[in-house]
């Protein structure tokens, strides 16, 4: 199983929830967040003037998924909500070594 972690801009959500539910992910958990990074704060359409803005809101978003479909489900990130612009955002995956359903006790692929 690997956990996908997203980061990125609020108005990117509709298309990542429509690529977690294409995918069959059973779950997903989104964060309101502040950040930067290369942009360090700054969007040209901002336009503002005096005091420097260092953090911009984001949304994080949190997904469980397959190993098999972990490859598909980056490519789809990249296709859908990518302009190649500074502040796209990024994509962090990690292993999860097991998981369990609370209400069940079932553990691993169940779980999910």
């Amino acid at each position: 199983m690997k956990k996908i972690e997203v980061i990125t801009r609020p108005e990117k959500l509709v298309g990542l929830k429509e690529i977690f539910a294409t995918h069959h992910c059973q779950g997903m958990t989104c964060i309101s967040v502040m950040g930067c990074g290369r942009q360090k704060g700054y969007l040209p359409e901002m336009n503002f003037t005096g005091d420097d803005i260092n953090l911009l809101p984001k949304i994080m978003v949190f997904v469980v998924c397959e190993d098999e479909q972990t490859e598909e489900i980056l490519a789809d990130i990249a296709t859908a909500i990518g302009t190649g612009k500074n502040g796209d955002g990024k994509v962090f995956v990690t292993d999860v070594l097991d998981a369990m359903r609370i209400r069940t006790n079932e553990r691993g692929h169940d779980a999910l």
